[in-house]
């Protein structure tokens, strides 16, 4: 009986043994797995400054009457002056859009209002320009007192805007190759500074992630002028 015992403890004390050293094995080969797989992640960054190369110019202005066959006649008239101002100052008809008018009643809409209004009828009107051509847009914005001593009085401020110029840039595509070399040299510069800090060799890129592109105006004062920001994210094995 005492044989059969001994014979138990001693597989139970084999099986402990080999569970421990077991144990210790698979912990020294993840701690080996760890160190072989040291990574750096780095962030590069390009920028560039842009010049916008499509510009939209909504021109507003707005009729007021009571007749509406009177009131259609001038809409008309005011329409003409300003499609001629656009198109003396060097702009074509593929790029000058007319929309209709958009009439009101405002006596309709006196519903909730005792205010007597004068004039019944008020139609708002667009003119919108979109061209590829910035710097005339520009200079003709400057210009567009011009409108004002012919009877258009262009209508709108910098809390409203759909009436304000706004400037695109659409040329990503061709500086994209570049901005993202450049990113991506960046994020290796600053990795290659970490492996040197940490006693180490930069090694090959295990990921890349390319980032988004950003496109935003430089500032308020300039919206034609762009920046075009892009980050990437690269990560680099170390080797001792």
């Amino acid at each position: 009986m005492k044989s059969i015992q001994f014979k138990f403890v001693g597989e139970a004390l084999i099986l402990a043994a080999g569970l421990f050293f077991g144990g210790r094995a698979i912990k020294q080969g993840i701690v080996q797995f760890k160190e072989m797989d040291r990574t750096v992640t780095a962030k590069g960054l390009s920028e560039k400054e842009v010049k916008a190369d499509k510009a939209t110019w909504p021109l507003k202005f707005k009729e007021l009457g009571n007749d509406p066959a009177e009131l259609y006649e001038n809409i008309e008239r005011d329409t003409k002056i300003v499609v001629n101002f656009l198109k003396s100052n060097g702009l074509s008809d593929e790029e000058i859009s007319l929309a209709p008018p958009a009439m009101v009643d405002q006596q309709a809409n006196m519903s909730y209002s005792s205010e007597t209004v004068r004039y019944r009828y008020k139609a708002n009107c667009v003119v919108t320009v979109v061209t590829k051509n910035v710097d005339l847009v520009r200079r003709l914005v400057s210009k567009q007192a011009e409108l004002m001593r012919q009877g258009v009085t262009i209508v709108g401020n910098e809390y409203d805007e759909s009436s304000i110029v706004s400037y695109e840039f659409t040329g990503l595509n061709t500086i994209k190759p570049e901005m993202i070399a450049e990113a991506t040299k960046n994020a290796r510069k600053t990795a290659e500074r970490f492996a040197d800090d940490s006693d180490s060799e930069l090694g090959k890129i295990r990921t890349a992630d390319q980032g988004q592109f950003s496109i935003e105006s430089r500032d308020q004062n300039t919206p034609w002028l762009k920046n075009v920001r892009v980050v990437t994210t690269v990560v680099y094995y170390l080797k001792d």
